[in-house]
């Protein structure tokens, strides 16, 4: 089975938004997006390293990209883990939004317009919001290197 491809059991984005906007009190929001983060799969102990630390997180965090070529479209896949449990839960959200698609499709997201239907920034610490664009940044970046690299081939 190929596990990239496989988000069966992941929710998707859309998913998590209409969830998400169901819940009219911030205190389920929050306790919403920390259980989101217990469904991420875990990060093996060799991936928790300085290549996938993400900088600018006050929290560690880590973000591991596989890139499955597929000609002049390479798919990304994500694992990822915090030592902050609202941050795993911020890790899951970006995950369902980017996970499986190809680098072309991640490059054109709007993450933060996507993200501000959430409205995560008013509820979120200036320092949590800033490492949750710190991680948007880094899997555009591994898009923009995926398909850089592509394109050389």
């Amino acid at each position: 089975m190929d596990t990239l491809n496989d988000t069966r059991g992941a929710p998707r984005f859309d998913d998590i938004l209409a969830d998400f906007e169901l819940l009219d009190d911030w205190e389920d929001r929050y306790r919403y997006v920390i259980e989101l983060g217990r469904g991420l799969e875990p990060l093996p102990e060799a991936d928790r390293n300085a290549v996938n630390k993400v900088q600018g997180c006050v929290s560690q965090v880590w973000l591991s990209t596989h890139v499955e070529p597929d000609g002049s479209a390479p798919r990304l896949a994500f694992r990822g883990d915090s030592d902050a449990h609202i941050v795993r839960g911020l890790i899951a959200i970006l995950f369902a939004l980017y996970s499986g698609r190809t680098a072309q499709e991640i490059v054109g997201i709007d993450a933060p317009e996507k993200l501000g239907r959430m409205h995560l920034s008013e509820h979120l610490t200036p320092q949590r919001s800033n490492g949750l664009m710190a991680m948007v940044k880094r899997i555009r970046a591994d898009a923009e290197a995926a398909l850089s690299k592509a394109t050389l081939h």
